[in-house]
């Protein structure tokens, strides 16, 4: 009685409203991924790169930190390991992946 019918309108005859509408849904997804691209994905390849050429550019008497913390001096390299000298007459053998950092010259005699 004091409640009136309520009646479902059409949209309105505005040019091809399902374009602008799929448009403005898939805006923000897009939107999305570009901003994951700049954000994360291009600074971890240039990461990845960096890392990569600074194991192909190792060699003998570099001073560098391990995966696992060890600093040391190189002594050996290989294609798939490199052989670090921690000690006077100490040498281990690490995988090359497992360099993280290149120091430079003259740090470990400060140690």
């Amino acid at each position: 009685m004091f409640i009136s019918n309520a009646y479902a309108q059409t949209a309105g005859t505005a040019a091809d409203p399902g374009m602008m509408g799929n448009l403005t849904t898939f805006l923000p997804l897009v939107l999305m991924f570009v901003v994951m691209y700049f954000l994360m994905i291009r600074p971890q390849q240039k990461r990845a790169k960096e890392q990569r050429s600074m194991m192909d550019a190792l060699a003998k008497g570099d001073e560098v930190v391990t995966a696992g913390g060890i600093l040391g001096k190189v002594s050996k390299v290989n294609d798939t390991y490199v052989t670090v000298e921690i000690a006077a007459n100490t040498e281990i053998v690490v995988q090359k992946n497992s360099i993280t950092t290149l120091l430079p010259k003259g740090t470990l005699k400060s140690l």
